[in-house]
């Protein structure tokens, strides 16, 4: 079976090479160079980690970055490419599906998208699957300042449906997994999805702030 994680990191990697160190990214007004000096942090500084989700810590988490961001640029996309440090339980195949296959997928699009024209990639059943089982189970964390009810569903499966937030009025989002993942990531700008309900309900949603 494909590790979903490993082919997403290699296929960002090869487009990191392709595009450049400054490119646009969907990462604020993060280029390139410093979406893979995150990417490398993230996974071989642990120390750096509070600064992601407490803005107190987010100085020394940036500094940090900042510092990384200045390696070569095709020394860094190897680091990337590399993975994990030996000791970090992600170099175990389950951890690494679980943490880092929608990390990369969605840093991934992060970068095809930033730039016209682009189209969302037709993706692999298996990765659609990945991806749905993902935003169904993380959904309502990611989805838990939504400003009404949101459901998700997925247009591949119209089984495949989940309340991301209890509550009326309600807004209906619907499209492929890939597609449902980067909305609720707060990517609902370059996501191709379908929206029901009030049209100020819809409007909100579509300025709601995501994500962990």
């Amino acid at each position: 079976m494909t590790n979903w994680a490993r082919a997403e990191r290699e296929l960002l990697c090869d487009l990191f090479l392709e595009v450049g160190p400054d490119a646009p990214t969907l990462c604020g007004t993060w280029t390139t160079r410093d979406l893979a000096a995150h990417l490398v942090v993230r996974e071989h500084r642990p120390d750096t980690m509070p600064g992601l989700m407490i803005s107190a810590f987010a100085g020394y988490s940036d500094r940090v970055r900042r510092r990384m961001a200045s390696t070569e640029w095709n020394a860094l996309v190897a680091k990337v490419r590399s993975g994990p440090p030996i000791w970090s339980p992600t170099r175990l195949r389950m951890v690494d599906e679980l943490t880092n296959t929608i990390e990369f997928f969605v840093h991934h699009e992060d970068v095809r998208r930033a730039s016209e024209p682009w189209e969302p990639r037709v993706l692999d059943p298996d990765l659609d699957t990945v991806l749905w089982n993902a935003v169904s189970r993380m959904g309502k964390l990611l989805a838990r300042k939504a400003p009404s009810g949101l459901v998700l569903t997925d247009t591949s499966r119209p089984d495949r449906s989940a309340t991301a937030k209890s509550g009326t009025p309600g807004v209906s989002v619907s499209g492929p997994a890939g597609e449902l993942v980067l909305f609720v990531y707060g990517r609902q700008a370059h996501s191709r999805v379908g929206l029901v309900g009030d049209e100020a309900d819809a409007r909100a949603m579509m300025n709601a702030k995501f994500g962990v």
